[in-house]
């Protein structure tokens, strides 16, 4: 897909830990901004985890409003573990997309799932942690969406410096 929008909102995230991780997964999947609301994350960012730097190509706005982080061309996107939610694997990724994940003691709220889009959900025994569930959405959009490189020149650029093994 040409020109697409791919942005990540979070609901009042209390760990610095797995915002710091979602950064990570935001940077390795190339999305475009990431959008958090609440207090809980402000207050904790102080033990920031963003270990690639992630936050100079991706930034990281805070928001009171979640919804208001969508233009009219975003469709919203819901993340969780909800009712009559639509499982992952049978989803169809929309161009632009703001996904939207809940905080990782409770939900996203009625309000914004009743607006969105769609509502899907990674059909798991048991629920992922926030970071977790960014990168297993991220990775099923750049499947399905066929946005991925393949090249041995992505492997060397993407790799630890320490690591320069290959398969013979």
């Amino acid at each position: 897909m040409e020109n697409e929008i791919v942005n990540i909102g979070l609901i009042n995230p209390k760990s610095p830990t797995n915002v710091g991780a979602v950064m990570r997964a935001a940077g390795c999947y190339q999305a475009d901004t990431i959008f958090y609301t609440g207090k809980r994350y402000a207050h904790a960012q102080k033990f920031n985890t963003d270990t690639k730097n992630i936050k100079a190509k991706v930034p990281l706005i805070g928001v009171d409003n979640i919804k208001e982080a969508a233009s009219k061309d975003i469709s919203i996107v819901c993340v969780d573990l909800v009712e009559g939610a639509t499982p992952l694997p049978e989803f169809e990724h929309p161009k632009n997309a703001l996904y939207i994940f809940g905080p990782e003691d409770g939900t996203i709220p009625q309000n914004i799932i009743d607006s969105a889009y769609s509502v899907v959900y990674v059909p798991t025994v048991g629920c992922m942690n926030l970071a977790a569930s960014v990168n297993v959405l991220l990775y099923d959009r750049m499947l399905k969406t066929k946005t991925y490189d393949i090249s041995v020149d992505l492997i060397k650029k993407s790799r630890d410096t320490n690591n320069k093994t290959s398969v013979k």
